[in-house]
């Protein structure tokens, strides 16, 4: 039975993706379907199908693939062309950004975005993310896959635990803290949190993170507010 709800749940997470993917482009094939996918052409086939009986008006173009009808929009979301331009050049900063899940996440809300323009407009934002680069002098940037998570952590109160390595004494120490604030500086990103183990608030860099789990239990949300903090901190407090 769990089987069979991971596999349902499985397709049902494909076809939405599936029905981003026909709206973001004028036309898509099985054959790169099956590739984005990891699936088999027949089972892209099949998806399409499942598209069609759910009353999504998809059509089969003969040798060329699949496309919706002109105006078909989910959700019904509406940008201008300047908004979706800037949204675009948007995206151009943050895929340098150091932080991998953000990358990614941000790489799938512009795809949905795409997905409810008009195919005039699709064109012109996908010319605009092939002429737009964002380059950086930084060659050495860290990397960190946690920035999703801490978000969470930090919005749902919930404490963390982390293994982390200070600058310093190049050491490894465990810490258990309150997510209260995120801070982007020398393209680092900082977690601002109270350390129970050193009863303070501190600063910790999240590519220095060797280990990394939300916890369960839910602490007090912080009475004080960020800019009460920064009031009592100097402009060189907040480094990497």
């Amino acid at each position: 039975m769990k089987q069979y709800q991971s596999a349902s749940a499985t397709r049902l997470r494909r076809l939405i993706a599936l029905l981003t993917i026909l709206q973001t482009k004028r036309i898509v094939n099985a054959t790169d379907l099956a590739t984005r996918f990891n699936i088999s052409k027949r089972t892209v086939y099949r998806d399409i199908r499942l598209l069609e009986e759910a009353g999504v008006p998809v059509f089969t173009k003969e040798g060329k693939g699949f496309s919706l009808v002109e105006g078909y929009k989910v959700p019904p979301l509406l940008f201008t062309e300047s908004e979706a331009a800037a949204i675009i050049t948007a995206e151009k900063f943050v895929a340098g950004n150091n932080d991998e899940s953000l990358v990614n996440n941000y790489r799938n809300a512009t795809d949905k975005i795409k997905a409810v323009l008009r195919y005039t407009e699709k064109d012109k934002m996908n010319l605009l993310s092939e002429r737009v680069k964002v380059y950086s002098n930084d060659q050495e940037k860290p990397m960190s896959s946690h920035l999703t998570e801490l978000q969470q952590a930090l919005t749902d109160y919930k404490l963390i635990r982390i293994q982390y390595c200070a600058l310093k004494e190049d050491q490894i120490t465990e810490r258990i803290v309150e997510p209260f604030a995120l801070f982007y500086a020398a393209n680092k990103w900082l977690l601002l949190a109270f350390c129970r183990l050193r009863n303070d608030y501190r600063f910790f860099r999240i590519d220095r993170f060797r280990s990394f789990q939300i916890l369960s239990e839910k602490f007090e949300p912080h009475k004080m507010t960020i800019s009460q903090y920064l009031d009592g901190l100097s402009a060189d407090a907040i480094r990497p």
